[in-house]
C-alpha cells in the first residue's frame, strides 16, 4: 500500500465531525486530533513555518528552489467531516478490482450499495474502491484532499530534482458548517492563487458555485382551546404550510440540477403557538438569487397582511457568493489546471458546484481559489466511496500544476 493510501486510511479513522450548533472555533475540539498529526507530518518532512494557529488552521510553506519569480501557489483541504452523518469509528474497507456489481457494505445489517441507485459505479470497474462499513460516512470529503496534499509534500521534500516556486499549505477546520474561511488570514497565507482539493469525480475542476443564503421564517401563532377558538386561533403550523405552498413546487433539490437553483426546507419545528422553518436559498445567477430572496419577502408581507403584522418574521442571511466573478479575471489559474490534467491523461470536466467550498469565500477575500477533484462520490452519507486510482491521480495533478507554474 502506498503512503498516500496509508495516510488516507489513517485519517478517516479519526473522528473530526464539525458541530453546526457550536459557538466555538473550531466548532469541535476533536478536529485537533487530526490537526496535530498533520502538523507532526509536516515538521517531519521539513516544511517551513509549520504550525497550528490560534484558530485551528494547520499551515506550512515550501520555499522556491528556482531563481526566477513564479506565482506563489496554495493548496487547501479541510479536516472536518459533515455533521449530517456519523464519522465515529469509521471502518474503511477496500474492494479490490471492483467487478461492477452491487457492493455489500455491511452483511450483518444488510446495507448494500446498489448499482441501480448509483450507476456511476460502472465507471470504476477494475479500480480499487474504498468504502465505509455502511454505519458511518467514509470521510473522503475531505480527508482525500488532505492526503493528496500530504503526498505532494512528501514527493517534493524527498526529491530535490522537482523544480517549484513557493508552495503554501493549509488544512482548515469547519468547512462543513460553513465557517472554514471565517478566520483564514489570506495576507499571512501569502499566496497569489490557491486550489481547494475538495471535489468529486476524477477530472472535475470547478470555479463556479451557488450564491447562497439561509432564510429563517418564524410564525407567531395564537393557541386557544379548539372548542372556543373561532375567529381567534392562528395555527402557526398551518401558516407555515402556507409559506411553503407559495414557493415554486419544483424549485427544490429533488427536481433541479446543473445551473438550476432551488429553495430547500432544511428544518421545521414547532406547534400551534410558534413554528420555525429554516430554508437554504441557492442560485448560480446573481439576478435570480436576488429574486429568490425577494420572493420570500413578498410572501411574508402578504401573510402579515392576511393574519396581522408580526405574525410572520423573516431573517435572510447571505452565506457565500459565486466565485466565478473573481476567477474570470485570473482565468489562467483554471487554464493551468486543465493543461495539467491533459498532460497526465485526465479528461478535464469543468463543472459548476451545486454547493460551495472554502474557495468561494476565499476568492472574495482576495485569494482566487478554484476547486480540484479528489475522486470521491456520495459525500456525507453511508454510501460514500472513493477510487484509489482517482485519488492517486489527484496527487499527480497537484504535482503537475506545480511543475507547470515553475515552467511559466
Amino acid at each position: 500500500m502506498s503512503h498516500l493510501i496509508d495516510n488516507f486510511l489513517r485519517y478517516v479513522k479519526i473522528d473530526t465531525k464539525s458541530d453546526e450548533n457550536s459557538h466555538t472555533f473550531p466548532s469541535s475540539e476533536k478536529q485537533y486530533d487530526l490537526a496535530k498529526i498533520l502538523l507532526s507530518q509536516l515538521k517531519d518532512m521539513g516544511v517551513e513555518n509549520s504550525r497550528i494557529d490560534e484558530n485551528g488552521y494547520v499551515l506550512g510553506e515550501i520555499k522556491s528552489n528556482i531563481e526566477k519569480k513564479v506565482p506563489k501557489i496554495g493548496f487547501i483541504a479541510h479536516m472536518d467531516t459533515s455533521p449530517d452523518f456519523s464519522g465515529e469509528n469509521v471502518k474503511p474497507q477496500i474492494i479490490k478490482k471492483y467487478n461492477g456489481e452491487d457492493i455489500i457494505l455491511n452483511k450483518d445489517q444488510n446495507i448494500i450499495m446498489k448499482v441501480s441507485e448509483f450507476p456511476e459505479l460502472k465507471n470504476y470497474v477494475g479500480d480499487d474502491l474504498i468504502t465505509s462499513d455502511g454505519t458511518t460516512l467514509l470521510g473522503a470529503d475531505d480527508k482525500a484532499g488532505v492526503a493528496a496534499i500530504i503526498e505532494m509534500v512528501e514527493r517534493i521534500t524527498s526529491d530535490n530534482s522537482v523544480k517549484h516556486g513557493d508552495i503554501k499549505i493549509a488544512f482548515t477546520p469547519d468547512e462543513e458548517v460553513g465557517h472554514g474561511a471565517d478566520r483564514f488570514n489570506v495576507g499571512l497565507f501569502d499566496a497569489d492563487f490557491a486550489y481547494t482539493v475538495d471535489g468529486g469525480e476524477i477530472g472535475e475542476i470547478e470555479y463556479e458555485n451557488f450564491n447562497a443564503a439561509s432564510a429563517t421564517v418564524k410564525i407567531n401563532g395564537v393557541n386557544i382551546h379548539p372548542g372556543s377558538s373561532k375567529g381567534k386561533m392562528k395555527n402557526a403550523i398551518l401558516i407555515a404550510m402556507e409559506v411553503n405552498a407559495m414557493l415554486p413546487n419544483f424549485d427544490i433539490p429533488a427536481y433541479t440540477e446543473g445551473y438550476e437553483g432551488f429553495y430547500h426546507l432544511n428544518d421545521i419545528s414547532g406547534d400551534v403557538s410558534e413554528t420555525t422553518m429554516k430554508y437554504l436559498i441557492r442560485d448560480h445567477s446573481k439576478e435570480k438569487f436576488a429574486q429568490r430572496k425577494d420572493l420570500f419577502r413578498n410572501i411574508v408581507e402578504f401573510l402579515n397582511k392576511k393574519y396581522g403584522y408580526g405574525t410572520v418574521e423573516l431573517k435572510i442571511t447571505d452565506s457565500y457568493f459565486n466565485m466565478k466573478e473573481k476567477i474570470e479575471p485570473v482565468i489562467e489559474v483554471v487554464d493551468i489546471a486543465i493543461e495539467a490534467m491533459n498532460n497526465i491523461g485526465i479528461e478535464p470536466k469543468v463543472k459548476a458546484i451545486r454547493g460551495g467550498t472554502d474557495g468561494a469565500r476565499l476568492s472574495y477575500m482576495g485569494l482566487p481559489t478554484p476547486n480540484l477533484f479528489t475522486g470521491g462520490h456520495n459525500f456525507h452519507g453511508k454510501y460514500e466511496y472513493i477510487s484509489i486510482q482517482s485519488l492517486e491521480k489527484s496527487a499527480d495533478l497537484i504535482m503537475e500544476i506545480i511543475k507547470l507554474y515553475a515552467q511559466k
